[in-house]
């Protein structure tokens, strides 16, 4: 579906934006590519590693409406995976991650509108369910104002839906990469915050290709959710420094035991397909779509009441040496 189209990706020169690009280069003939971003060295650096003649490089930020609309004009597809993500950076800087995860996320809507975009694809994550930190609940509101624009599109045929995924292996900021770096520079003993923790663990390819996938699946208004496999952090410490002790230096705060991706309390907007949930909207729309088939005629059927979906009751574990595996896979 991303033949001959142009897609522009919101803070395209991080981990997503750059295995999402090589996807689209490696599997379709796309008319353009426009990378937006707001960091000059981090689009030279990828300049030299994507030289199509297809790609393009958009300096700029989601907070800059006017820049953003500019950016947008003639596009098909937007992939929203611009935010500020770090949990501790949003707590002492508050407003800021209000500004890039809220008030950027109605600019992407309001661009895409203006430009006639035909399908807006926003990244979420597991913070954003029952959010424990302000992170978490900026990108609960960005997932709403997404899911609300299907009703605001009028006579334009502009899309929006949501995907909600965990932890991203060995992408920046995240713990695997943060303990290799321990573990290079010597360190003795690996930091755990607490011994029952667990999180939802997907690759980058993984990532990328269910965001392609929700393209062809989405009617407007979904909160995907794949189904992805659980880990416990003290399972990653003992595959990544199999030798080092582990201290535990208890839950941090806005830190959660384990992540939610569908609450309970969505149990009876959710619908269970063969790979993925799907998260349907909490309000109606004025088209009144079925969502329990989706573009590809994949049908999903209702959920219990009560249904959570958290890492830590997740029927599908993995291990040290699965990590491992999945590591090297990864760097091949």
């Amino acid at each position: 579906m991303f033949n001959n189209k142009t897609i522009l990706i919101t803070g395209g020169t991080g981990s997503f934006g750059r295995k999402f690009t090589q996807h689209i280069l490696d599997n379709f003939s796309p008319k353009k590519i426009i990378v937006y971003s707001r960091d000059e060295l981090k689009q030279y650096e990828m300049q030299q590693d994507f030289p199509q003649p297809c790609m393009r490089f958009f300096i700029g930020d989601v907070r800059d409406e006017v820049r953003l609309k500019e950016a947008m004009s003639d596009v098909d597809f937007v992939v929203h995976a611009a935010a500020l993500k770090q949990v501790p950076a949003a707590e002492y800087n508050p407003m800021e991650c209000i500004k890039t995860n809220i008030m950027g996320a109605q600019n992407v809507i309001s661009c895409a509108l203006s430009n006639g975009v035909k399908k807006v694809v926003a990244l979420s994550t597991d913070k954003a369910a029952n959010p424990a930190n302000l992170y978490g609940a900026t990108k609960l509101v960005s997932d709403k104002l997404f899911v609300a624009a299907n009703n605001t599109v009028g006579k334009r045929d502009t899309r929006f839906s949501v995907v909600r995924y965990g932890n991203v292996m060995c992408s920046r900021g995240s713990v695997i990469p943060f303990f290799q770096k321990l573990i290079q520079d010597g360190a003795t003993t690996l930091p755990i915050t607490h011994p029952d923790m667990t999180r939802f663990m997907i690759t980058l390819k993984e990532g990328v290709e269910f965001v392609c996938k929700s393209f062809e699946r989405m009617h407007g208004g979904e909160i995907y959710v794949p189904k992805i496999p659980s880990m416990k952090m003290v399972d990653v410490a003992t595959a990544l420094g199999p030798d080092l002790d582990q201290e535990i230096i208890g839950i941090r705060p806005g830190e959660k035991l384990h992540e939610t991706m569908c609450p309970a309390d969505d149990s009876h907007l959710t619908l269970e397909f063969h790979d993925h949930f799907v998260i349907c909207p909490t309000i109606q729309f004025a088209d009144k779509q079925d969502f329990s088939k989706n573009k590809l005629n994949e049908s999903g059927t209702a959920v219990a009441e009560g249904f959570e979906y958290n890492s830590g009751n997740n029927t599908e574990w993995i291990g040290p040496q699965d990590l491992l595996a999945c590591l090297e896979e990864a760097s091949s």
